[in-house]
């Protein structure tokens, strides 16, 4: 069941906590993601552990499931053998295995329908680059069909995440021109800047006077860049602030594996809160154990979760 507020009356009243990393839960349920497709082969392969793993997260008090569809697109699929109506088919599953993962919980759970960056499809780690070669039309034309293909389904928002740089956002939003649902545009960045190494405020400000944007901010990056990013963002756009950064090891592509320690401190969800953050969650590595924390510690400081 659908929650009975939008997303934008929500985050007008409370601040909502997000999931935490969708592959390493999976991981810890046994699933084996060391595939191209990632995550989303499990939407075909595995889809009762796609929703054990949003159900696991719910329990732990999210409140916004971001769906399996962040390394999905027809790209994909077709170099798996999966036509185009099956690809139509798994993305719409994507939205409804988290819809059925917070049915009965007993309060709304909003699901946002992830919409990964075009690196993403590449597997080879660009996502964290950006600047592809491509043109803000070619960008639109990749992500239109995933983006209509995953609004039909209906999700709450759509998250368009991970974005390296200016270019793609801008496609992005052109690419949800039309589509009838509200999105959240999410940098991942680096050193203050974005992955492709551009002024974070310029960045922020492609959204603003968008009002099909709810939220800006940014996912993937280092916990340490989330509070100076969310007062950024707050200010170049008038937006609420959306911020789920990774545990804060560092994923490395060559090697295919994560580096350094953890960093992710669920109290500082409080301060994140205070400079305008209403989506607060995890993003790689963050799990339900650490949700929960994040959920509590927002509840500690008086400040809905």
């Amino acid at each position: 069941m659908k929650p009975v507020r939008t997303l934008a009356e929500a985050l007008g009243a409370e601040v909502l906590v997000l999931d935490g990393g969708l592959s390493n839960q999976l991981e810890a349920q046994g699933c084996d993601l060391s595939d191209t497709l990632w995550s989303a082969r499990l939407l075909a392969d595995g889809p009762e552990q796609v929703e054990a793993a949003h159900a696991t997260y719910v329990r732990a008090g999210a409140r916004v499931l971001i769906t399996s569809s962040y390394q999905a697109t027809f790209e994909g699929f077709a170099r798996r053998g999966v036509g185009r109506e099956e690809a139509e088919r798994l993305l719409a599953r994507s939205v409804e295995l988290a819809r059925a993962a917070a049915a009965g919980v007993g309060e709304e759970v909003w699901v946002a329908g992830s919409v990964g960056p075009y690196g993403a499809m590449l597997a080879d780690g660009s996502e964290y680059r950006g600047r592809y070669g491509l043109s803000v039309r070619g960008l639109e034309a990749f992500h239109r069909p995933r983006i209509e293909a995953l609004a039909a389904a209906e999700p709450d928002v759509l998250a368009l995440e991970t974005v390296p740089d200016v270019t793609e956002a801008e496609a992005l939003l052109r690419a949800v021109e039309g589509c009838g649902v509200p999105v959240w545009l999410s940098y991942t960045i680096e050193g203050g800047r974005t992955r492709a190494g551009q002024d974070l405020t310029e960045a922020f400000a492609v959204a603003a006077g968008n009002d099909r944007v709810v939220a800006v901010g940014v996912n993937c990056c280092d916990p340490a860049e989330a509070g100076p990013a969310v007062e950024l963002a707050v200010a170049a756009t008038g937006k609420p602030a959306v911020v789920y950064p990774n545990s804060g090891e560092r994923w490395d592509a060559r090697a295919r594996g994560w580096r350094g320690d953890i960093a992710f401190d669920p109290g500082r969800a409080t301060d994140w809160a205070s400079s305008g953050a209403r989506l607060v969650g995890g993003c790689c590595r963050v799990g339900p154990t650490t949700i929960s924390a994040l959920r509590s510690s927002l509840a500690t400081g008086g400040i809905e979760g």
